[in-house]
């Protein structure tokens, strides 16, 4: 016996060719004043990567669900683990729990970056911090596939206190919000878990901008600048 054969098969990476192939699977976002918060398909997404530094660590996990019609649709879900080649286990993994065997029988990355943007298609993408997230996938697309992220993004994290001025949790984290609005998740840190528990509260959250007149994406976008200029002002 082959003293090797124990060890896990790489997915294969994509060719110039299958790449080639693949690529127009990108469309242009929605216009934001013709996209109803309470009506149209909505994306919440959640990575995992091996650290936080945007401009060193990787994405490795990728998790994400559809919304619409104003609730979960369970049919339309994703979750993918990428294939890193020399992947290091840092403290992160105490986080995320994906064990580099998991990562060695992950999906070639370029593959699972582009399975990810047929799901959303051009539908919005809702992530609890999701500059971050923005920029991890940005970045990504670039390295691993040669393509610039077109999806738009909202913020969960700055929605959550926007919409609710007067819960105690402030600008909290996922959790605090979780417990705020008395919501469970018990697999935190996994990406697909976050990325459900998260749909879970922007639902709450997307019924509050219903009461407060906020119908549109473009109405949603344009209430966040105006809240996230006076909190800059108020910090000064």
């Amino acid at each position: 016996m082959n003293m090797l054969t124990w060890l896990p098969r790489r997915r294969p990476l994509l060719t110039t060719q299958q790449l080639a192939r693949r690529e127009p699977v990108q469309s242009a976002p929605q216009p934001a004043e013709h996209l109803l918060l309470q009506h149209d398909r909505l994306i919440v997404l959640d990575l995992e990567t091996s650290g936080l530094n945007v401009y060193r660590d990787q994405v490795l996990s990728i998790g994400a669900v559809a919304i619409e019609f104003n609730a979960i649709d369970m049919g339309q879900q994703f979750e993918c683990t990428l294939f890193r080649p020399g992947h290091k286990v840092t403290e992160a993994v105490l986080l995320h729990g994906i064990a580099p065997s998991e990562i060695a029988l992950g999906r070639a990355a370029a593959d699972g970056l582009l399975d990810f943007l047929e799901f959303a298609q051009s539908s919005p993408v809702f992530a609890f911090h999701a500059p971050f997230d923005q920029r991890m996938l940005s970045r990504s697309l670039r390295q691993d596939v040669g393509m610039r992220l077109q999806l738009s993004f909202i913020d969960v994290a700055e929605m959550a206190p926007m919409l609710c001025p007067d819960a105690s949790v402030g600008r909290g984290g996922l959790d605090d919000w979780l417990r705020h609005f008395n919501l469970n998740n018990s697999e935190r840190h996994n990406a697909a878990a976050d990325a459900q528990a998260t749909a879970e509260l922007l639902l709450i959250l997307l019924s509050k901008a219903s009461q407060q007149g906020i119908q549109t994406l473009s109405e949603l976008t344009t209430r966040l600048g105006h809240w996230r200029r006076l909190q800059q002002s108020r910090a000064v």
